[in-house]
């Protein structure tokens, strides 16, 4: 299984990433999560990467290229993975393209997950975490009550709002993803590797419709 996850803001890929790796046991490869380890870690290219975002600047394609390389040389890719957040642009995916062909994983789906945008400025919009944990509530689609009951923490926690889940932000985040992102849905449908996910429905449909996609309903 080697999966692309392609769709704006909110839109759920990672609720349904997250179903993905219980049910096949392949991991979720963020290359978000992959520069914060390299850094950590102080690998080479870990340390590339901070000089880089030191200056201020975008961490070039080679060097995410090599990160998310390293990571799929690690024995629990072997079975398959998910990749979430990368590419955002075709430069990164023809790149990407020529990585998986040179280690002969080449992706298998890219899964499209399509929400009206008015939709998505709600459910960002709307959301609240737990200032202790960080789980999600939305004060639209599932209100945490008053006062609010956090399972995870056993608490009524203070809900707090993240800077880049008001209004103005995500109708940013969202023209961002218009710009530079979706041009990605033509591409891959070029090469027959689109599935789109209606994904504007209850958690359980949305599995549904993505295990049908990918073909193990």
């Amino acid at each position: 299984m080697h999966i692309v996850l392609l769709g704006p803001p909110g839109s759920g890929k990672g609720t349904q990433s997250q179903l993905l790796i219980e049910r096949f046991g392949v991991p979720q490869i963020s290359t978000g999560d992959l520069l914060r380890s390299a850094v950590a870690r102080r690998t080479p290219v870990g340390l590339k990467a901070e000089a880089i975002m030191a200056e201020g600047k975008l961490v070039d394609d080679a060097t995410i290229l090599a990160l998310v390389r390293d990571r799929l040389a690690e024995p629990d890719a072997a079975r398959g993975f998910i990749l979430d957040g990368f590419p955002r642009n075709i430069v990164q995916a023809e790149a990407l393209n020529g990585l998986l062909a040179e280690i002969g994983k080449p992706i298998d789906a890219v899964l499209l997950f399509e929400v009206d945008s008015e939709q998505l400025i709600r459910r960002l919009s709307g959301r609240r975490s737990c200032a202790t944990c960080g789980r999600v509530f939305n004060i639209h689609f599932a209100p945490p009550g008053t006062p609010p009951h956090c399972e995870r923490c056993n608490d009524r926690p203070e809900l707090i709002t993240r800077p880049d889940d008001n209004e103005q932000t995500v109708r940013r985040r969202l023209s961002v993803y218009d710009t530079q992102t979706r041009p990605l849905v033509d591409y891959y449908a070029a090469r027959g590797l689109l599935r789109r996910i209606d994904a504007d429905a209850a958690v359980e449909t949305v599995t549904s419709r993505v295990l049908s996609a990918i073909g193990t309903d």
